[in-house]
């Protein structure tokens, strides 16, 4: 077995050697909080959670059965911690009439933004995705910023196939919206 695959150091872990878990938490560590930190908006607030994640997913290891990647079952996690903490805080969050995500089109959206430079598109974005709710923040995280494929984002997120590209097309439309009002 390889050395540098995840299944190498889970078994390892399973098996006693607790040190092992160094190289998973060094391997996972920044991706799972910037996946958090995208979800929560908040810095302190991630590193408190990533925290609780691999504390969680120490503990739990020993029920992981492999039946997806490692990286999958510790994103899912993340998650579900994530969401679960934003959802306690019951902040509000814009809301957009459905009407005009209905309305809005993909040739508009993509025309207006090549109208505009890189680097105020990029802020516009960075802006508007912090107005969307903790669940549509982590699947633009876990499909744009860490590119998983919607395959494995339905194994994260629990949603089926298709609501998942649906929810990332409505997405799409939504921050447009709230970069238009931006502008």
């Amino acid at each position: 077995m390889n050395k540098c695959t995840d299944a190498y150091y889970v078994e390892k872990i399973q098996a006693g050697e607790t040190e092992c878990f160094a190289a998973l938490l060094e391997r996972y560590g920044q991706s799972v909080f910037s996946l958090i930190f995208k979800i929560t908006g908040n810095r302190e607030d991630a590193e408190e959670l990533t925290q609780d994640v691999f504390l969680k997913v120490f503990r739990s290891l020993s029920s992981f059965q492999g039946n997806s990647l490692f990286s999958t079952w510790l994103y899912r996690i993340a998650y579900n911690v994530a969401v679960s903490a934003t959802r306690k805080k019951k902040m509000e969050w814009l809301a957009i009439e459905e009407s005009m995500i209905e309305n809005a089109t993909a040739i508009e959206t993509n025309d207006e933004m090549e109208q505009i430079d890189k680097e105020e598109q990029l802020c516009r974005l960075d802006k508007a995705v912090g107005q969307l709710p903790p669940d549509e923040r982590a699947l633009v995280s876990l499909f744009y910023l860490q590119e998983k494929p919607v395959e494995e984002i339905v194994m994260i997120t629990g949603l089926s196939h298709s609501n998942v590209k649906t929810k990332l097309h409505r997405i799409r439309k939504k921050l447009w919206i709230i970069m238009q009002s931006m502008a």
